[in-house]
């Protein structure tokens, strides 16, 4: 079994958060899915501001929402002169038989997503 890669959880992660931002009739003005590169998602729909989606996937399935909070204050002031608001999605993803394992590629998986965290 082969462990997914940094790159490949947080292209799982950004898969999951832009199935549901399609659900919730945005459509994408630009799509980043390199790591460490925001925002992920630069979102459009007509009659709101623009939105900057930041995606962070990690492992950690029971507080999957955790965010440096001094570099979102950076991102904020980016934002603001973008007029544009921020949402953070923190996504947990973990291997199904243990927490400890990684998550392997074709291999089940738990995903820890309630909502966007609106900054």
């Amino acid at each position: 079994m082969q462990a997914l890669t940094e790159q490949e959880l947080h292209n799982l992660g950004m898969n999951i958060v832009g199935k549901k931002l399609e659900q919730m009739g945005y459509e994408f003005v630009a799509i980043n899915s390199e790591l460490k590169k925001h925002p992920q998602f630069v979102l459009f729909k007509k009659g709101e501001p623009t939105i900057f989606v930041l995606v962070k996937t990690t492992n950690n399935i029971q507080f999957p929402e955790e965010y440096d909070v001094l570099w979102m204050e950076t991102f904020k002031s980016h934002a603001q002169k973008q007029n544009a608001k921020i949402w953070f999605a923190g996504i947990g993803i973990a291997n199904a038989e243990s927490v400890d394992l990684p998550v392997f590629k074709d291999q089940p998986y738990y995903v820890a997503f309630n909502d966007f965290i609106k900054i």
